[in-house]
């Protein structure tokens, strides 16, 4: 029940996130966007040391921490670069195809299924497919296929992060933690480098990526102790439901439109990994 509870929380926090990343990376550099809230969010997680000891554990922690951060840095960028070229209402839907990273896992680790599963990946998939098909004959601006290509690959970085945090965490969560957020940062100051761009946000929009790093760690913890406390299966589609967030949020405050097969692409989709959910905790 409180692995479930988290889990929603952690969606709700990724959502808004996940917004607002889209919203200021069509207004600042994508790398600063990056830097700034990750460097917030490793302040923030790095506290945590203070009442947690780290070294239980630790080996196993960091192995986990370290892939998950790659899978972590390659997620988000993916994400924020697909939100800020393409629409929120398809690109957000795609990223909820994550979940199935986590309940392939939890499948290898014992997780009972129920026959719901296959119809909830085909209609999860037959969703996406019917929401991202008319973006890609559409060649207008912030249509195309490149932000359709960059959510996939979003999908997958988010469900490998997801796992290897939660394998993580059962060794150290703050550890884990730790480790991924750093690892995240590194990436990410290596791209601001290599890109000679220097991550500098004021007024409203610095405001707006402190809040982007407080709410992405806040859900990152969030979903490290859910997945100490439930089955792997359950609170990994619980915690992949933010896209529902998201694409509110873009109705409401960009006032996004989609075609009629969108609409329903995007509902078959969440329909779908309802069906999941159902199945998993069955």
């Amino acid at each position: 029940m409180i692995g479930g509870a988290l889990a929603l929380v952690a969606s709700l926090f990724l959502g808004v996130g996940d917004f607002l990343g889209g919203v200021l990376s069509r207004r600042l550099p994508l790398v600063t966007v990056l830097v700034l809230s990750q460097a917030v969010a490793t302040v923030i997680i790095l506290t945590r040391l203070v009442w947690e000891d780290p070294l239980p554990g630790l080996p196993g922690a960091v192995l986990w921490g370290v892939i998950g951060g790659v899978a972590t840095a390659i997620g988000v960028s993916s994400l924020y670069a697909a939100l800020a070229s393409g629409t929120m209402g398809v690109i957000a839907p795609i990223t909820a195809l994550s979940v199935l990273v986590p309940v392939s896992a939890g499948v290898i680790g014992g997780d009972q299924l129920g026959w719901l599963l296959i119809v909830g990946i085909v209609l999860a998939i037959l969703g996406t497919i019917m929401a991202s098909g008319p973006e890609f004959n559409n060649r207008s601006e912030g249509h195309g296929p490149k932000p359709i290509i960059l959510g996939l690959v979003s999908a997958v970085g988010f469900g490998f992060a997801n796992v290897s945090v939660a394998w993580g965490s059962a060794f150290n969560v703050t550890s884990t933690l730790v480790v991924n957020s750093l690892t995240v940062l590194l990436l990410y100051g290596v791209a601001a480098v290599a890109l000679r761009q220097a991550p500098i946000a004021r007024g409203k929009e610095l405001v707006g990526v402190v809040a982007i790093g407080i709410l992405g760690i806040s859900a990152q913890l969030c979903w490290a102790i859910a997945s100490t406390t439930g089955d792997l299966s359950v609170v990994g589609v619980l915690a992949s439901l933010y896209p529902v967030v998201t694409v509110l949020l873009g109705w409401w405050f960009l006032k996004e439109r989609l075609m009629r097969i969108q609409i329903v692409g995007v509902v078959v989709v969440f329909v779908g990994v309802a069906l999941i959910a159902v199945t998993t905790s069955s």
